[in-house]
């Protein structure tokens, strides 16, 4: 009786314990969470690091006893995953405030806090032996490489790896993890939005200088791989114009599927997407497998009226499907695609995905990522055709999925023009304005499975002829 009442009360007092504990550790970190705040709000920045480094790094003469006092805890606790989430969220904690007033030679000096050769020298020190080996393996690990991302601004693209180009889809997986500090996900956030209105704003530079009369050395340096081959993408894509624009067709889709039943509506997905692709390899590979996916997928609800809900969950598995299924190497569908020719066929088919349902853009970015690492340790030359998918990519979702519309103008030629329906890239230019709402209420139905209505002006080829 006497045992069991001592077993009752050790059992008791563990679950204490372990909350007074992980009090502590809670008020530890707040109390160096709230000194970095003070201080990088009102020091310089090389102080502000010098500060950073003595707690982090030497672990000696801080200004702050209380926030040294606080560190030793942590690391006293024996809990590493503790101690890096404390570490991740000090560092974010200065990267977002130097980002915030536009201070970043101190976010790169922050980075290169980590190469200290202190961390690797030896100590008589347990706490400090500790504290170093657990810097060892921050250093090692993916949560710094995710914090070197907010330098990979200021690299030369020429002389940085070539995955450099793509940090803005890098940062989407930091910033949709719950799991991270609040900071990091914010300066994720805004870092991925900054690059991606900088290409914008790059791009849209280039394109009106090129086509301008204004001497090479005037002209903006070109933000794509894609040379001057990109004028001529972008023709391409601005040219599907008319009622059978990628909007419009998505509209068509969104008002007539409002009412299937989901196992309808996921075969009108299918003929959504493989409309008016004239590859027939690529029609036919895509209509096979995805038929063979999607027949099985969430099937329980085949009888019920397709929601909001279950249309987010099947673009972001349609997503999957074209991209990455288990989140580390490419799908067997998209090495199967990029095969069969250009890739802006499967880029036109995941621009369609996120016009029918725009909430899904932020996990097709992060799927992107996963593509972008699993190739990242591939020299350019031999992934260049993963290369040039991304380049396609990043172009489209500029021009269709942001706020600017670019147009086609043709300007006057004399000569005559042997076939109206002959697209001539070479006679039109490009401009760019702020994008305005389409309407479609008047268009034929052309996507649902049962109906078979053609619009007579395009041949039954669902091609819009060029004006």
């Amino acid at each position: 009786m006497i045992r069991d009442a001592l077993d009752d009360a050790h059992q008791n007092e563990t679950p204490i314990r372990l909350n007074r504990l992980n009090r502590n550790i809670q008020q530890a970190q707040e109390t160096v969470y709230n000194f970095l705040l003070e201080i990088v709000k009102k020091w310089p920045p090389e102080e502000v690091l010098l500060e950073f480094k003595r707690l982090f790094i030497y672990h000696v003469e801080s200004i702050s006893a209380d926030a040294m006092q606080a560190i030793y805890d942590i690391v006293f606790s024996n809990n590493e995953e503790e101690f890096r989430n404390t570490l991740k969220r000090c560092c974010y904690i200065l990267v977002n405030n130097w980002d915030a007033t536009r201070n970043y030679k101190p976010i790169q000096d922050l980075v290169v806090v980590f190469t200290d050769p202190s961390i690797n020298r030896n100590t008589a020190s347990p706490t400090l032996k500790r504290l170093r080996h657990w810097l060892d393996e921050f250093v090692k690990s993916s949560d710094y490489e995710e914090l070197k991302l907010f330098v990979s601004r200021y690299e030369e693209k020429e002389r940085g790896p070539w995955v450099s180009r793509y940090t803005s889809y890098l940062l989407v997986p930091q910033y949709i993890d719950l799991k991270n500090p609040i900071e990091q996900r914010e300066a994720a956030r805004a870092l991925s939005k900054q690059l991606k209105d900088r290409f914008k704003f790059d791009l849209a530079m280039y394109i009106a200088r090129s086509q301008s009369n204004a001497p090479s050395k005037r002209i903006p340096k070109n933000p794509t791989a894609l040379g001057e081959e990109v004028l001529r993408l972008i023709k391409a894509i601005v040219a599907k114009r008319g009622p059978f624009s990628y909007a419009n067709l998505a509209n068509i889709f969104v008002n007539q599927t409002q009412n299937l039943p989901y196992s309808k509506f996921k075969q009108s997905i299918q003929q959504y997407l493989i409309f008016s692709v004239e590859n027939q390899e690529f029609v036919e590979t895509l209509r096979a497998k995805l038929t063979e996916k999607l027949d099985t997928l969430y099937e329980s609800h085949d009888d019920e009226i397709v929601t909001s809900a279950l249309t987010l969950r099947t673009c972001n598995r349609v997503i999957d499907y074209l991209t990455t299924e288990n989140q580390t190497e490419p799908s067997q569908l998209f090495v199967l695609l990029l095969s069969q020719g250009n890739p802006i066929t499967l880029v036109v088919a995941l621009l369609k995905i996120i016009l029918i349902c725009k909430h899904s853009r932020t996990h097709l970015e992060a799927r992107i990522a996963e593509l972008i690492r699993y190739y990242q340790n591939y020299p350019e030359d031999e992934c260049a055709w993963v290369v040039n998918f991304l380049e396609v990519f990043t172009v489209t979702f500029a021009i269709h999925a942001e706020n600017v519309q670019y147009n086609l103008i043709k300007m006057k030629v004399d000569e005559v023009q042997l076939s109206p329906n002959i697209f001539d890239p070479d006679k039109y230019r490009i401009f760019s304005q702020l994008k305005r709402e389409i309407k479609t209420d008047l268009l034929p139905l052309l996507l649902n499975p049962e109906a078979d209505v053609i619009d007579s002006e395009t041949n039954g080829t669902g091609e819009a002829l060029l004006e």
